[in-house]
């Protein structure tokens, strides 16, 4: 059984986070990892309290999974500070890591930002060149880019300025649009692929972001090519929006075991 490495933060709600990611991976039959890098406190309506893992300890979680159980695919969610973001990238490049999925999470929902300049930065120069494919939203592309992005044509400049800069293949997540799910990709190749996706009717979002990211490493894991790895990745996380399950006073959580219902 091939395994999966999942480093991000824990959602104690259980619907993002490492807890998202798990049952992602668990979703596409394979074996889920992780290292924490935060435990939160929080739930369908906010977050309410962050306690960071120090950068030694992440360190030595990444050490122990590699160094036993060595996972074809490394998703990485939640990283917050310069010293963490650097000793991932240090042990990731040690370890020589395969199809890495970086989803950097820097504006929460409320479009209240989440990093500091001086982590996008280390970002930008540590962990973005070592990743396979990257997926921010249109905030975060737009925060990474330094242009806003208001139309398909902004958000398709978007993803070819990113790849251009980083090497790595794109994915500009257009879930923030009215009345829009497209997406576009741009691989490592420059090739642009939009991937076009039914809008759900939901409240019921929480972890999406977590999900997708995490549904695209499983695939790569799995032999597929980016593109085909990110519409298969589309397909599911399409489902699991549309087979919600209603939990919470807020944002509840999607449906990561939708296609196992009878």
């Amino acid at each position: 059984m091939l395994a999966v490495l999942s480093i991000a933060g824990s959602d104690s709600s259980g619907g993002a986070g490492i807890q998202a990611d798990i049952k992602t991976i668990a979703a596409h039959c394979l074996f889920a990892e992780t290292a924490i890098t935060a435990l939160t406190a929080q739930n369908t309506t906010g977050v309410f309290a962050v306690q960071e893992a120090t950068p030694q300890f992440v360190a030595q979680q990444i050490d122990a999974v590699f160094g036993d159980i060595r996972p074809a695919a490394t998703k990485i969610g939640m990283v917050s500070s310069v010293a963490i973001i650097e000793v991932i990238a240090e042990r990731l490049t040690y370890w020589k890591a395969e199809n890495i999925v970086l989803d950097p999470v820097m504006i929460a929902t409320s479009q209240a930002k989440l990093i500091s300049d001086d982590a996008i930065d280390a970002l930008k120069q540590a962990l973005i060149p070592l990743a396979d494919i990257i997926t921010p939203n249109l905030p975060e592309a737009a925060m990474l880019c330094g242009f806003p992005l208001t139309s398909d044509v902004e958000q398709e400049r978007a993803a070819v300025v990113l790849a251009q800069a980083s090497n790595t293949a794109v994915l500009v997540k257009g879930g923030h649009n009215a009345g829009s799910a497209d997406d576009v990709l741009v691989t490592k190749t420059g090739e642009v692929v939009w991937v076009r996706g039914e809008r759900i009717n939901t409240k019921n979002t929480h972890g999406t972001g977590c999900t997708l990211s995490s549904a695209i490493a499983c695939n790569l894991a799995l032999g597929l090519d980016t593109a085909a790895a990110v519409r298969k990745a589309k397909g599911y996380i399409t489902g699991a929006l549309q087979y919600g399950i209603n939990l919470g006073q807020g944002s509840g959580p999607i449906n990561h075991m939708w296609e196992y219902l009878d």
